[in-house]
């Protein structure tokens, strides 16, 4: 099954990576801080009551595997049923920044092969589902474990930024090959969109530096050169593990996800902070045409929220950012979707998980308490006007 044109949708965040907290290694549960599992029915209810259809979904792939090789199906079944039985075609999501324990880290490859078997697994249990996110934004699984040492391996350099990315884009390409010999199958991607944008000539290095590592994901997964001013970060990569990802690079079944917030707009050399709606928003479409120009890939803004804005600007974001993307498909832009991430508040996003204390973000179409904002009330109005 193909994916829409166009699509509403939202999402469960179920972050779970390992950090460094107060001198302990703390594995962060954003679904043990939400209560999701616990009410799971309820929740999926209250999205499907807004006329959202599609619904980014996963279960933590380390409880699933406990131990190397044997899974425990229980959450699972149990999400795909109540996916079912309140109408939600899920985009399966089998990573989110976590790894089963037995793993040392996106850094050391040993995970890769354990997550395809995991993937083969999935798919020879489950027929139904056709689109799949298999790893979570894979850039930033990568940076923050590679680069800015923040979870799970919790190293700072390029090369190990490099290595992680390069493990991430190659267990994703393996995921996405088995699943379309296996069915009519998707990749659905969700990545961290990142506008860098230089305050003055003197950042313009900089700001092409950072964008060319954010967009060497895209680069890797879909078959195109790395830029020279990267490339060097790439040298100490095994050479079998980038040949493997060169001879899997495709473009086939894809919707590419531009997971744009906020935040996401970044001023080398000085600070958005200041910045209108709509001038981030402006950076977004900038951006994001001269992505398509570089890829020529169908897109979607697999997640968006207010986070970095003030909840009280939560509609002002979601208003603006969905008439900037019909105009964009007006003017033959291929964008096929919005999700707006999460359908309740998140924890402790402020510090990116790096001080798990579960201080409340607030983004969510529901508060904490499970009660809908007005912003909810909008994504119904979209999800039922523009189906």
């Amino acid at each position: 099954m193909s994916f829409p044109q166009f699509v509403w949708a939202c999402g469960e965040e179920g972050s779970d990576p390992i950090v460094s907290h107060n001198g302990e290694l703390v594995r962060v549960d954003e679904f043990a801080l939400s209560r999701h599992l616990e009410n799971q029915d309820a929740d999926l209810a209250a999205v499907a009551g807004l006329g959202i259809h599609v619904w980014r979904y996963g279960m933590p792939w380390r409880l699933t595997e406990r131990q190397p090789g044997i899974y425990d199906w229980t959450l699972w079944d149990q999400a795909l049923a109540a996916c079912e039985r309140h109408g939600l075609e899920p985009v399966v999501d089998l990573c989110h920044f976590g790894l089963p324990d037995h793993y040392p880290g996106f850094c050391d490859p040993a995970w890769v092969d354990g997550f395809i078997r995991y993937v083969e697994a999935f798919l020879s249990r489950y027929r139904s589902p056709r689109w799949f996110t298999p790893i979570n934004e894979p850039f930033i699984t990568a940076l923050s474990c590679g680069l800015q040492g923040a979870w799970n391996d919790r190293r700072r350099s390029r090369a190990d930024f490099a290595n992680a990315l390069c493990h991430v884009v190659l267990a994703n390409l393996e995921a996405n090959v088995r699943i379309r010999a296996d069915r009519d199958g998707w990749w659905i991607g969700a990545e961290g969109f990142i506008c860098a944008i230089a305050a003055d000539a003197e950042h313009a290095g900089e700001a092409a530096r950072i964008e060319a590592t954010a967009w060497a994901v895209w680069d890797l997964q879909f078959g195109r050169d790395l830029p020279s001013m990267i490339a060097r970060d790439f040298a100490a990569v095994d050479p079998g593990v980038r040949s493997r990802i060169d001879s899997l690079a495709t473009t086939a079944n894809t919707i590419a996800g531009h997971d744009f917030y906020p935040t996401s707009a970044l001023v080398v050399g000085g600070s958005a902070r200041d910045w209108t709606i709509e001038r981030r928003i402006d950076a977004y479409e900038d951006c994001a045409r001269r992505w398509h120009r570089r890829y020529g890939v169908d897109f979607w803004v697999a997640e968006t929220s207010n986070l970095g804005l003030a909840v009280s600007q939560q509609e002002t974001w979601l208003s603006a950012l969905s008439a900037r993307l019909r105009k964009m498909r007006g003017e033959g832009l291929p964008v096929r979707g919005l999700c707006w991430y999460s359908r309740g508040d998140q924890y402790d996003w402020d510090s990116g998980l790096t001080v798990p204390v579960g201080k409340v973000t607030e983004v969510g179409l529901f508060t904490a308490d499970r009660r809908p904002r007005a912003v909810a009330n909008l994504m119904r109005k979209l999800a039922t006007s523009h189906a």
